[in-house]
């Protein structure tokens, strides 16, 4: 049994409250904005006028996927984390622990995706770490950091909702958990689900990023009195990007489930995993919280620019709690920090799935 309350996945509010949340060594004031839960990048006053916001996650190295698919999760994972500033990132860190037989050649390649990938977001790669370790054989060999210097008051952060704020979501909900489970088991997927609905889930896999949602609408509207938050869709999908914001902002929401974004693909492809959509990590999708009477405008200005959105509720008061309406029926939505796409991917590896 893990030392933690759940096996797998990042680690829920409740252990971040107690652990680390009151461990965040020296206090510094020029720390603007530090650990937060559900807050996706730090940002630091650097004294004149601009700030420095930063973000970390984890390499992806995932040999059912392939070295092309493991280094665009790797760089985009940590762009859509910055993104929701509204402004691209600029520089990156990367640190590799990598398993002590993976092959020169590999590595080469690996690499050399994830440079043509940095190159076509204008980031740097500006250091790092690379070592192969006996007995490393996870699928997350290590972890980069992604940085970007802008004017202060242009930086957006994820905690900045308020009540009344409309909620918009872009593109569709489990973009990134379907497309892996569809590349990592063609076979089953194609017998049970068809081989069109495989292809979708694959061809998918490259609208994992939204640094252009993100970016598009920071031009739309404006930052932090318009565009007052954005919230990448990690762990716990729609829903729990949402729970995640609105405790981070204070606030709770309100969302009808029937106007949640889904696509053919991803529902089925979820559906034969029995795993919940709205609930599965979805990154290609970002969460924004819009003033009121804003949300058509930039709706239209996503939608111009060929990035669907949808409003799909508001932010309410804390005391309201989060409201799924779902069949004309009012729920509490409680999230606990867990995704079943973690649970659904070793289970279908041990069923020996192909």
């Amino acid at each position: 049994m893990s030392a933690f309350e759940d096996s797998s996945g990042k680690i829920n509010s409740t252990l971040f409250r107690e652990i680390l949340y009151p461990r965040q060594g020296q206090k510094r004031d020029e720390v603007v904005k530090g650990p937060r839960f559900g807050v996706d990048t730090a940002v630091i006053d650097l004294g004149n006028g601009n700030g420095l916001a930063t973000s970390s996650d984890p390499l992806s190295l995932i040999p059912s996927l392939g070295l092309k698919e493991s280094a665009w999760l790797s760089v985009h994972l940590l762009a859509n984390d910055m993104a929701t500033t509204g402004i691209a990132p600029q520089y990156a860190q990367f640190v590799l622990n990598l398993p002590d037989d993976f092959p020169l050649e590999q590595f080469k390649e690996y690499w050399n995706y994830i440079h043509s990938f940095c190159e076509d977001i204008d980031v740097a790669i500006t250091g790092g770490h690379t070592a192969q370790v006996p007995g490393q054989q996870s699928t997350m060999p290590g972890a980069g950091t992604m940085f970007l210097q802008a004017p202060l008051d242009q930086i957006i952060t994820s905690d900045g909702a308020e009540p009344g704020d409309k909620i918009i979501i872009t593109k569709e909900s489990a973009l990134v958990s379907s497309s892996i489970l569809a590349k990592s088991f063609p076979e089953t997927v194609k017998e049970k689900c068809g081989k069109e609905i495989y292809e979708q889930g694959c061809e998918n896999f490259y609208q994992t990023s939204s640094l252009k949602d993100a970016v598009t609408a920071a031009e739309a509207i404006v930052p932090k009195t318009e565009l007052k938050a954005m919230h990448d869709v990690t762990e716990g999908g729609l829903l729990g990007g949402m729970a995640e914001m609105a405790e981070a902002s204070g606030c709770g929401f309100r969302v009808e489930n029937d106007k949640l974004p889904v696509g053919e693909a991803p529902r089925k492809i979820c559906a034969l995993f029995e795993i919940d959509h709205r609930r599965c990590v979805g990154a290609g999708s970002m969460i924004m919280a819009v003033k009121s009477g804003k949300e058509t405008d930039l709706v239209h200005h996503l939608q111009e620019n060929g990035i669907p959105a949808t409003v799909v509720g508001e932010f309410t008061s804390p005391e309201e709690g989060n409201i799924l309406l779902e069949d004309g029926e009012e729920t509490v939505f409680e999230f606990d920090g867990h995704d079943p796409y973690w649970d659904a991917f070793f289970k279908a590896m041990e069923a020996g799935w192909k």
